[in-house]
């Protein structure tokens, strides 16, 4: 459903009259908001395993990340804007490659930034959700073998400790790893592992998302259970969960079984493990065929995105279900959106996703809330700065914002808390 559909939605009660669109209303207490990663955002991350691999002379990366969107200075004019907006939620990473620079030695400086943050969303009344592993981790961490290192586990804990110990009294949400089943579809590049370890001085060298080694998959898992022992034993009764990486996966057409295949494999594994948790969080941004051959290209007279996947804003919903189904905890939407030069189009994906995920509540599954990613048009990692997901613009040149109209129209929908009827 169209911006415009909502604008003229309605029919003619009488002459001369137009009755209300009939709506669908959200849970009472539904969390609206948008998210972002640390790395992707704040910029000149430099001490971390990411920003190695973006400098390599062959990196997979597009572009370094440099100065990114500079929020880790101007962060308070982008929450604030936020709140403007009219969404009532924000959701952001702490960095752990500031916030333990070395192992063990914890920066307090980089803690109370953090904290000067969390104030700041309170000061504008907005939920704050909170993530600890975003993709990126210390260089020394990956040095030593990052998630393919048994030892992962404990560093993770005693880090989520430390940032619950000093933050979590204004963490309302908090997740441990983001899309913990991320890498499942991919197995590390050797060559890439080998020239980052030498530029980093080390014998080996481990990169998160690309930790997709069935042993790497396992210590992942196992870092979130620790994350999450080590949390409650430090402040019991913060909603804590995971957030997964949940493309729909369905079978192309005239074949049959390989999609439940695949998410037998990189989904459920994952989805069963998050029964112990508060939440689970659901990313999903479009769907992935499957036939015989495996994952296929998505149907050529469908449209593209910029980060070339199909357009299927209604995926949301179908993955929405299928997390409940397995997890049978709360599902809140930590991710969805779309890359897209035309924000026009970004309009009607929020729309058919969000009628999809109506439908999915409406059905009688529990979901708390749904953030937009992204808030800003930010670094999109191995993509560069091509992709524009964001609600709002940014000059790089200049870090000016520019709010788009999908930003004033989700943040329309957070205020009434619906859209019209499905």
């Amino acid at each position: 459903m169209t911006a415009a559909a909502v604008a003229t939605g309605g029919l003619l009660a009488a002459p001369g009259l137009v009755a209300a669109p009939k709506k669908f209303s959200f849970p009472k207490g539904f969390r609206w908001g948008a998210a972002t990663a640390a790395h992707q955002v704040e910029g000149n991350n430099v001490n971390s395993d990411a920003w190695l691999l973006e400098h390599l002379p062959r990196s997979p990366f597009l572009q370094p990340s440099g100065d990114a969107c500079d929020h880790y200075h101007l962060f308070e004019d982008d929450i604030a804007l936020v709140a403007r907006l009219g969404l009532n939620t924000y959701r952001f990473s702490v960095e752990w490659a500031r916030i333990e620079p070395s192992p063990g030695q914890f920066s307090m400086a980089e803690l109370r930034h953090y904290g000067r943050m969390l104030d700041c969303c309170k000061r504008h009344g907005l939920t704050t959700v909170v993530t600890l592993h975003h993709f990126t981790s210390p260089l020394w961490f990956a040095k030593h073998g990052g998630f393919e290192n048994p030892e992962a586990p404990q560093a993770l804990a005693r880090y989520a400790a430390k940032v619950v110990e000093v933050l979590g009294d204004r963490i309302d949400w908090l997740c441990t790893i983001n899309e913990a089943n991320g890498p499942a579809g991919s197995l590390p590049p050797a060559k890439l592992m080998a020239q980052a370890a030498a530029a980093a001085g080390s014998e080996r060298f481990s990169y998160f998302q690309h930790a997709g080694t069935p042993e790497a998959l396992q210590i992942i898992r196992d870092c979130h259970v620790a994350m999450c022992h080590a949390i409650a034993a430090v402040r019991p009764g913060l909603q804590t969960g995971y957030t997964l990486a949940l493309p729909d996966l369905q079978d192309a057409p005239g074949e049959s079984g390989f999609a439940e295949e695949v998410r037998q494999r990189t989904q459920a594994p994952f989805l069963e493990l998050a029964r112990n948790d508060a939440f689970v969080g659901v990313q999903t941004y479009t769907r992935d065929l499957f036939g015989s051959k495996g994952r296929l290209a998505a149907p050529r007279d469908k449209p593209l995105t910029q980060t070339y996947w199909e357009y299927y804003p209604q995926a949301l919903g179908n993955t929405v279900r299928y997390a409940a189904q397995h997890a049978r905890v709360p599902v809140f939407v930590t991710e969805n959106g779309i890359a897209s030069a035309d924000d026009a189009r970004r309009v009607s994906y929020i729309d058919e996703a969000l009628v999809s995920l109506a439908a999915s509540i409406k059905s009688g599954i529990d979901v708390r809330g749904y953030l937009y990613w992204s808030l800003l048009d930010n670094f999109e990692w191995f993509f560069g700065y091509k992709p524009q997901f964001g609600l709002i613009a940014v000059d790089r040149s200049n870090q000016k914002r520019t709010v788009k109209p999908s930003a004033l129209h989700l943040g329309q929908i957070a205020r009434t808390n619906s859209i019209p009827s499905i």
